[in-house]
C-alpha cells in the first residue's frame, strides 16, 4: 500500500504542476491579447496552439454574446482552480489514507 500511496502522491503533484503551468499560459495569453502581437511570432503561436483547444471549447459551450470582453480565460482559470482544490486535494487525501 505504501507504493500505491507514493504513486498517487506523485500523480497529484505532477497534476498540480501541470495545472499551474497551464493556468499561467492562459494568463499570459490573456495579457498578450491586450497588445498588438505579430501573428507569426513563434511564442505567440505556441500560446495560441496550447490554449485554444480549452478556450475555444469554453467559447462554444458558453457563448457569451454582447460582451466586448472574452470571458473564456476567466472560466478556464476558475475550472483549473476547481480541479486543484477538488481533484488534486482528493488525490493527496487518498494517498494519506492509504499509508
Amino acid at each position: 500500500m505504501f507504493i500505491l500511496s507514493n504513486f498517487i502522491t506523485a500523480v497529484a503533484q505532477v497534476l498540480s504542476i501541470i495545472l499551474n503551468i497551464y493556468m499561467w499560459l492562459i494568463v499570459i495569453r490573456a495579457i498578450a491579447s491586450w497588445f498588438t502581437m505579430d501573428p507569426y511570432n513563434p511564442i505567440y503561436q505556441f500560446l495560441i496552439r496550447i490554449t485554444e483547444p480549452v478556450l475555444g471549447y469554453i467559447r462554444r459551450v458558453l457563448p457569451i454574446r454582447g460582451s466586448m470582453m472574452d470571458l473564456s480565460p476567466i472560466v478556464a482559470i476558475l475550472a483549473i482552480i476547481f480541479l486543484q482544490s477538488f481533484l488534486v486535494q482528493t488525490l493527496f487525501g487518498l494517498a494519506v489514507k492509504l499509508r
